[in-house]
């Protein structure tokens, strides 16, 4: 396919236009486009399965010639209890619905023809075998008309599992989008969107479909976030955008403007972003992050197709297909930042979802009921409690600045912190003294350990502080050790005083640990 280059015009977009061709004359959908490495040299190729323009000749089938027309069609209605609509071959199910003065022409121009059941496939995808690495080799899993789904092994194109998508009493539903993840190995899911508007899914072991909802409306697109949400995002023809839980649970709706054309997720783990990227009619591309917009991109053409993917030897790159088959390649600027867009009134679309209010129980009720008779009395008894608080505070403030028992000094700028190290019988208390102070030296200053002579013995019980310089952090040591016999312990007080004043500038109470008996032994 010929393509140009254009020039990559400089602009407040994260996109750099590419390959342009106006005239590829491709018409197809976003699950007909993929990029793979075909001749292994890292180099990925657009693959596009072009649907034309032109219309096929479908030829039916009838399962015998030699029978009467009418003795044939009530056969025929038998044999359609017995095994179904659905199980009969396309001529056999265009004989039933046409009226009776047409049966007998129609089966003189089919009845040459062998009788053979045939189906189409409606749609496609992949799902990674037994390894999650990209060049892992993937099973193939497709929907026919029929209304089955096939696990295809790729390699020896056998058959690993096949399921009957269950329908109604005429037919089952043929499935028109359908999603997968995981590994077929280990465990896997499979998401299909059925023309009855059914939202099914399949898991390993599971030998049937079960059904998640239903929709609204028919069908667009299909996703299956590859971010580990687990998260389900639909298109509908009424130009609404659905995200659905594991569970089929609806968890946000967004309204477009227009109708949407075209959806696919944009994957960027380098940045930890899942976009999801919908075209509308008009040639406008959204990308959205989660319920957020985070870009938009103007094309000239509504977009019929797209597909996000390594393209050559580019890791981020947007295929666009318009509907007049232009063929359109942007890619992703290295620098590329999303950004959550504000609408017109200010706010992201994520904080005008309005909160749902639980319900009111019978106990709420009832509390708000006793509140209304007696506010008083409430209010009374709230403002007791909250003058005791008051109190309790304020007698505690005044009991540790009395005692001199915080750490820091309300009298001078001073902090004080001590620690104990060793396991016994001999412990090492670890004494810093720091001055708060900006430009005002402190001198003068003592350290006093005082503690029961009867438990324990300090070595240096009685420290000279130095002139302590502001912002400088002063360590002392001296040794405490423990000389009961009984495996208890006790608290050492330490102070810091001032010379010619009684009380301490202030103290902490270090309580010991107990000793290692097996130490004082030995």
């Amino acid at each position: 396919m010929r393509m140009k280059m254009t020039g990559i015009r400089a602009l407040n977009t994260p996109w750099l236009d590419a390959f342009t061709d106006a005239h590829a004359g491709i018409y197809t959908f976003s699950h007909c486009i993929t990029m793979a490495d075909i001749n292994g040299d890292g180099d990925y190729k657009l693959i596009i399965a072009d649907l034309g323009t032109g219309s096929s000749n479908i030829r039916l089938k009838v399962r015998d010639q030699s029978l009467e027309t009418d003795v044939f069609y009530e056969f025929l209605q038998n044999l359609r209890q017995e095994i179904g609509f659905n199980n009969l071959t396309e001529r056999s199910q265009q004989l039933l619905i046409l009226d009776h003065s047409k049966r007998k022409e129609f089966v003189e121009e089919q009845k040459n023809l062998p009788p053979k059941k045939q189906t189409v496939i409606t749609c496609v995808s992949t799902l990674k075998k037994s390894m999650t690495d990209e060049d892992a080799i993937s099973c193939i899993v497709f929907g026919t008309e029929s209304g089955e789904i096939y696990i295809l092994e790729s390699e020896a194109f056998v058959i690993l599992q096949k399921v009957q998508l269950e329908g109604g009493e005429v037919h089952s539903p043929a499935p028109a989008h359908i999603a997968c993840s995981g590994l077929y190995d280990v465990e896997f899911r499979i998401v299909c969107l059925c023309r009855d508007g059914t939202l099914r899914l399949l898991r390993r072991g599971w030998q049937q479909t079960r059904t998640l909802t239903e929709l609204t409306a028919p069908a667009v697109g299909l996703l299956l976030m590859p971010d580990g949400s687990s998260s389900i995002i639909v298109a509908l023809m009424d130009s609404a955008l659905h995200c659905f839980s594991k569970k089929g649970r609806r968890q946000w709706k967004l309204q477009m403007e227009k109708n949407i054309t075209a959806i696919g997720s944009v994957h960027l783990p380098q940045q930890g972003l899942c976009l999801v990227a919908v075209a509308l009619s008009g040639g406008l591309i959204k990308l959205y992050s989660g319920q957020q917009l985070v870009d938009t991109i103007a094309t000239p053409d509504t977009v019929a197709a797209l597909r996000f993917g390594r393209f050559g030897q580019e890791e981020n790159s947007l295929v666009l297909i318009t509907v007049a088959g232009c063929l359109m390649v942007k890619i992703l600027k290295r620098t590329a930042n999303f950004v959550t867009q504000t609408t017109t009134d200010g706010f992201v679309p994520g904080q005008q979802v309005k909160v749902p209010i639980p319900k009111k129980t019978r106990l709420f009720v009832e509390q708000t009921m006793r509140e209304r008779q007696c506010y008083k009395e409430i209010h009374q008894a709230f403002q007791h409690d909250l003058f005791r608080l008051h109190l309790t505070a304020a007698r505690a403030c005044v009991q540790a600045l009395q005692s001199c028992s915080l750490p820091v000094s309300s009298k001078e700028p001073l902090k004080l912190t001590a620690q104990v190290l060793g396991l016994g019988p001999k412990f090492r208390l670890a004494i810093t003294l720091q001055n708060m102070s900006k430009d005002v030296p402190l001198k003068g200053l003592f350290i006093v350990v005082h503690c029961d002579d009867k438990m324990y013995i300090v070595e240096r019980p009685f420290i000279e502080v130095p002139m302590l310089v502001p912002s400088l952090t002063y360590k002392f040591d001296t040794i405490v050790e423990c000389v009961s016999d009984l495996s208890i312990s006790d608290e050492v007080r330490v102070f810091v005083v001032k010379q010619q004043q009684t009380e301490p500038l202030l103290s902490v109470v270090i309580e010991m640990p107990v000793c290692d008996m097996l130490a004082m032994t030995s």
